[in-house]
C-alpha cells in the first residue's frame, strides 16, 4: 500500500503551490527548504504543480498580461529546486503547455531550455550509467562476495519476481508493438489506402508525410547522379523521391517481412541502381562500411525506435558512410503530439548532431491544415502528430563549405 500523505504535508504543498502561485519569491524560497517544487495538493478537483500554478497566474499574453519579472523569476527558481518541466497536471497539460496557451513567450523559452537541460542531463547519466540504485552499489561495495551470486538476488528480487516483471513487460509489448523494436518486426502491418498500421493500431505511417518526404529528397539531392540511401522504407514514399532524382546508386534497408515482401511484389528488387538489404540497419550498415561503401544523402526514418537510437545512427554509422561533401537527414517527428515537447527534442538533436560533427539546417512546413482531429486518424490507436509545422533538419559536416 502506498504511503498516505499527512495533513502537514498537504498544508505545505498547499502553501508552496499559494506562494508560486503568488509570485511571492521570499515565501517560496522559506517553503521550498522544508518542501518539494514538484508536490500537488491530493485535495484539490485540479491537481497542479507549483509550477503550473505560477505560470497560469500569469494570465494570457494575447489580453495584454505580459509575464513580469516576478513571474520569471519564480518560474527560475522551481526550476532551480527541482521542478520537472514535463509534469501533467489532470488537464493533461505540462507547465510549457500552459506558457504556449497563454502565449507567455519568456516563460516558455525557460521550459523549452529547461527540457533541453534535462534531457541532456539523463542522457549523460545514461551514457556513464549512473542510473543505479545508489543504496544497492554501496551493498556490492561492501560485499564483494555478493558478484557470485545470481542477478536475481543481488538486485534483492526473487526469480518468481523476476518472471512477474517479465510478464508485465511481454504483455505491456504485446498491446502496443510500438514500444519495442523487435516486437513490431514480429507483429502483422496492414496495408489500407492512405495509411500503413501496425498491429496495435499504431500509424506507421499515412500519405500526409508525401510532401514532407518529397522535400527531404530534393534537400538530399539537389542534381542527378548522387548515391543515396534510406533506412525504413514503409510506404515507399521516401524511397519512390529519391528514384525521380536518378540516383547513380540506392540503397533501402528495411527489416520488417511483410514490409519487404511489399518491395519484391513491387519490383524494387528488380529497378536499376536499387539494392535492398534485408535487415536491421544496425546489422546492415557495419557491413556496408566494410565493403567501403560511400553515400552522397542518408536518410533516416524507422518505427518503434527511440531517440537514443537515432543518436547511434548518426554519431556512429553516417559519419563512416556519408562523403565529406554529403547530406543527412531524418524524419524530425521526435515528441510532435506536443508542441514543448517537439521543441525540446529538436534542440537536443541539434545540439549532439553537432556534438557528432553535423551542422544542421531548418526548413519550417506546415502540415495539412485539416490533418488536426480530423478523421485521418480514425481507427488509429492515437494521433502522433498535433503541431502545425514541421521542421525539416538537411545535415551537413561541420568541416563542409
Amino acid at each position: 500500500m502506498a504511503d498516505q500523505v499527512s495533513e502537514e504535508d498537504i498544508l505545505l504543498a498547499k502553501r508552496i503551490i499559494s506562494a508560486a502561485e503568488r509570485h511571492d519569491l521570499p515565501a517560496l524560497k522559506v517553503l521550498l527548504k522544508e518542501g518539494s517544487a514538484n508536490g500537488q495538493d491530493p485535495t484539490a478537483s485540479t491537481a497542479t504543480s507549483p509550477l503550473h500554478a505560477a505560470i497560469l497566474s500569469c494570465g494570457d499574453a494575447k489580453h495584454g498580461k505580459e509575464a513580469d519579472e516576478n513571474a520569471v523569476a519564480t518560474v527560475e527558481l522551481l526550476l532551480q529546486n527541482g521542478a520537472i518541466w514535463n509534469d501533467l497536471n489532470k488537464e493533461d497539460e505540462t507547465p510549457g503547455c500552459i506558457a504556449l496557451r497563454l502565449g507567455q513567450k519568456k516563460i516558455y523559452d525557460l521550459m523549452v531550455e529547461a527540457g533541453v537541460r534535462a534531457e541532456l542531463l539523463f542522457s549523460k547519466i545514461a551514457a556513464l550509467g549512473l542510473g543505479d540504485d545508489a543504496e544497492e552499489e554501496e551493498e556490492e561495495a561492501d560485499d564483494e562476495t555478493r558478484e557470485e551470486q545470481p542477478a536475481a538476488k543481488k538486485q534483492k528480487v526473487s526469480e518468481e519476481q523476476v518472471k512477474a516483471i517479465q510478464e508485465v513487460v511481454e504483455e505491456q509489448v504485446l498491446d502496443d508493438v510500438s514500444l519495442d523494436n523487435r516486437a513490431y518486426l514480429k507483429s502483422q502491418l496492414r496495408y489500407k489506402p492512405g495509411i500503413l498500421l501496425d498491429e496495435s493500431d499504431n500509424a506507421v505511417m499515412m500519405d500526409w508525410e508525401t510532401q514532407i518526404m518529397q522535400r527531404h529528397a530534393e534537400t538530399l539531392t539537389p542534381k542527378k547522379g548522387l548515391r543515396t540511401m534510406n533506412v525504413g522504407h514503409g510506404m515507399g514514399i521516401v524511397d519512390t523521391a529519391f528514384l525521380t532524382h536518378d540516383p547513380a546508386m540506392h540503397h533501402i534497408v528495411e527489416a520488417h517481412p511483410q514490409v519487404q515482401e511489399k518491395l519484391r511484389r513491387e519490383g524494387w528488387y528488380d529497378k536499376p541502381n536499387v539494392t535492398v538489404h534485408e535487415g536491421r540497419w544496425q546489422e546492415v550498415l557495419p557491413k556496408l562500411f566494410e565493403e567501403g561503401v560511400v553515400l552522397d544523402a542518408i536518410y533516416y526514418d524507422t518505427f518503434a525506435e527511440d531517440y537514443a537510437a537515432l543518436k547511434e545512427f548518426f554519431s556512429e554509422y553516417v559519419i563512416q558512410l556519408l562523403d565529406p561533401n554529403g547530406k543527412f537527414g531524418w524524419y524530425n517527428g521526435l515528441g510532435a503530439d506536443r508542441q514543448i515537447c517537439y521543441d525540446v527534442y529538436t534542440k537536443v538533436a541539434e545540439m549532439d548532431l553537432y556534438e557528432a560533427g553535423f551542422d544542421t539546417a531548418w526548413e519550417d512546413i506546415n502540415v495539412p491544415s485539416d490533418l488536426h482531429g480530423s478523421s485521418k486518424w480514425e481507427g488509429t490507436r492515437r494521433p502522433y502528430w498535433t503541431i502545425d509545422v514541421y521542421r525539416l533538419p538537411v545535415n551537413t559536416f561541420v568541416s563542409s563549405s
